[in-house]
């Protein structure tokens, strides 16, 4: 019985994995550091960020430099409406598993096996997960896409509106 809900988890893993990846290509893809054309900085606070909207140059390849100046564990992530719907998935598995317990994380549950080889591991190029005082950067290049957002996938915080605007023209 536990290999079979492991087996369903992992299934379901992957599958918000490869929806919260799939993003290169759609709109965009990780950036050559060597080709910045400027870096921005991104704070994030409890269910909001600085700056709430972005604008990008079609083909423009930019550092962004986010930190968590909240009270809580939160996410930067790139994508569509539709990627951070099925991303919240995982993110709802990472707390129900103990990855993501408020404030901190717990990163000997991000190695556990989830069978098949896969993690909880929260490694997508076009994501960072912050625990408060926490920065990171990522180099990302800007294909043309109207519908692109960045978002804080832990559950509830979409909802809350820790959701911003990218517009590339």
């Amino acid at each position: 019985m536990n290999r079979t809900v492991n087996g369903v988890v992992a299934a379901l893993l992957l599958g918000a994995t490869t929806a919260a990846g799939a993003v290169a290509g759609e709109g965009g893809q990780p950036g050559d550091a060597q080709q910045v054309s400027r870096t921005i900085e991104i704070v994030m606070h409890d269910n909001y960020f600085e700056p709430e909207q972005l604008s990008f140059a079609a083909g423009e390849t930019v550092r962004l430099k986010v930190r968590n100046e909240g009270a809580l564990v939160h996410e930067f992530n790139i994508g569509t409406a539709a990627m951070h719907e099925a991303h919240q998935g995982q993110m709802q598995m990472m707390v129900e598993h103990g990855v993501i317990q408020g404030d901190h994380l717990n990163h000997e549950r991000m190695k556990m096996d989830m069978g098949g080889g896969h993690t909880m591991e929260h490694n997508h190029a076009n994501s960072l997960l912050l625990e408060p005082g926490q920065e990171a950067e990522l180099v990302w290049t800007f294909a043309s896409a109207d519908s692109l957002e960045f978002a804080c996938n832990v559950p509830g915080h979409y909802q809350a509106g820790m959701v911003g605007g990218i517009h590339v023209e």
